[in-house]
């Protein structure tokens, strides 16, 4: 996703790096680069001359602090930071700095999607119903769009997974039906009506007008047109020609996961002057996330998207269970079970590849990353190899020997090579984390969590991600990681920390006792 406007960027940083000085030469330099990239991706060339220009001026005309914080611990900027810096500032300005959100104030409100016939408005709607259920919304969808064959057949699909009803009567006129949906709406108790209306394959006038007349009939309080990425620089235009004759509020961006350049994300603002409101990250009907374009920025110069990477989590995760895993992982007492229920949560929260371009230490490698590495099916296969085991194994992963790595590694369809660094790293990664719970004193409490976070910063990690994505120093068959140097500890170390970990145990065990 947005490889190319990524590379532009990237390229601009490396030739600043270790230069002490921030000159009109050395940023001219950087800038083509990224210049280049933007062209390549499809920006509207106004667009990219306003941004360069931006850039150039904040580059040249401020003063650079070389020193972040105070004290020992202070952090030295780097003159070709600072340039990223500016870079994402302006990439934010450029996209609209803050976020948009839907008029839900009618009763009942409407939204009312318009684009082009291609561009994911029927899928949209129904992501867009999903998402207003889960804010406590009782959406209705109506099925206006009767001259593609198969739309209504599709709308009324999704309406069926989504839980959301569909309104649509054959032989009616999409302006007459949208108006009787409402009254529909109002006499079931519905409080978001979205209107799915036709599209073309290219603007036409008899469009246009069915359009104006169902806005002109039914006042809806959104309008959003429906933008596919992928189109560059087209999009832009159409959405123009709309805008002219329906004065939408706002866009969604769709297929920004896919082989988007990424252009129009960037000039759709600037040209339009209204803001996107929803990016489509994916076919499944849980990928449609309000758009940030701090996170889009961040993602787009390898700084990833905490942000955003936590708010999928937060969709998919208990939070009370990933509080009592967290409590087990730190305990050192994990299992399997709790393992795979980790390794579920993070398939939930979709590609593996999207996950590691919005975590800050990758998203900035993710060329360099090994594809079998952004492979889905390797969590797969490790799922598959843990799901070979028996109850009482991965409840006790002590019990595993050679032969039971044999005969799971038969039931998984993977080698006994395969599963022993499954097993292994497993091993490693549940002594890491006892360790860990061990030097700071976080047993037992969920009102202890706070010390966990305290250490996790420390080590540079994040442990509002650790309730349910994983852990430190767990990889899997073929994906590297840093399980796969292991703990370079002498035997007497090894035993020393066992000895540790037992007296742990059983100090824990004597204390739930006495209660």
């Amino acid at each position: 996703m947005l490889e190319t406007l990524s590379r532009g960027f990237r390229q601009a940083r490396l030739k600043l790096q270790g230069k002490n000085l921030l000159t009109e030469e050395n940023i001219q330099e950087a800038l083509r680069d990224v210049r280049v990239s933007l062209l390549e991706a499809d920006v509207e060339l106004g667009v990219v001359r306003s941004f360069l220009a931006a850039v150039r001026e904040r580059a040249l005309g401020e003063v650079v602090q070389v020193k972040a914080g105070k004290g020992p611990m202070g952090l030295q900027v780097s003159p070709s930071d600072h340039f990223v810096k500016i870079c994402h500032d302006e990439l934010i300005v450029l996209m609209g700095a803050e976020e948009g959100a839907l008029d839900l104030g009618g009763k009942p409100a409407i939204i009312m999607m318009v684009g082009l016939q291609g561009s994911g408005k029927t899928t949209t709607a129904g992501k867009l119903a999903r998402n207003l259920l889960k804010q406590g919304k009782k959406p209705l969808l109506v099925a206006a769009d009767i001259y593609r064959p198969a739309a209504v057949d599709q709308l009324m699909n999704i309406g069926r997974k989504v839980g959301v009803p569909v309104f649509y009567i054959k032989g009616m006129k999409p302006q007459q039906m949208c108006q009787l949906a409402l009254a529909q709406a109002k006499n079931v108790g519905r409080d978001v009506v979205i209107f799915d209306t036709a599209g073309r394959l290219a603007i036409d006038n008899a469009l246009m007008d069915e359009l104006v007349e169902i806005r002109e009939q039914t006042r809806p309080d959104n309008v959003l047109f429906v933008c596919d990425a992928m189109i560059g620089q087209d999009a832009v235009r159409t959405a123009a020609e709309f805008d002219r004759r329906l004065d939408f509020s706002g866009f969604v961006l769709t297929k920004l996961d896919g082989d988007a350049r990424g252009g129009a994300a960037l000039s759709i603002r600037k040209v339009t002057g209204k803001p996107v409101l929803f990016v489509g990250m994916g076919e499944g009907l849980d990928k449609l996330e309000p758009f940030r374009a701090d996170g889009l920025a961040g993602r787009i110069l390898g700084m990833g998207d905490v942000v955003g990477l936590m708010r999928d989590f937060e969709d998919v995760v208990d939070q009370e269970s990933a509080a009592k895993d967290a409590e087990k992982m730190l305990s050192g007492d994990f299992t399997f079970d709790t393992f795979i229920n980790q390794l579920r949560t993070i398939r939930k929260m979709g590609p593996i590849k999207d996950i590691i371009a919005k975590l800050p230490m990758f998203s900035d490698m993710m060329d360099q990353i090994p594809a079998e590495a952004l492979d889905d099916n390797e969590l797969t296969k490790v799922e598959a190899m843990v799901q070979s085991m028996t109850k009482q194994e991965r409840g006790n992963p002590q019990l595993i020997n050679e032969s039971r790595i044999r005969r799971i590694a038969r039931g998984s369809g993977r080698t006994p090579k395969e599963v022993r660094e499954l097993y292994e790293r497993f091993l490693m990664a549940r002594q890491a984390m006892g360790q860990l719970g061990a030097a700071t004193g976080m047993f037992g409490s969920a009102k202890k969590m706070k010390r966990a976070r305290k250490a996790m910063a420390a080590m540079g990690g994040d442990m509002d991600g650790m309730g349910g994505m994983g852990m430190p120093g767990m990889g899997f068959p073929g994906m590297g990681g840093a399980a796969d140097e292991g703990p370079r500890l002498s035997p007497e170390e090894r035993a020393a920390r066992k000895k540790k970990a037992r007296d742990a145990r059983k100090s824990r065990r004597k204390q739930r006792g006495r209660k």
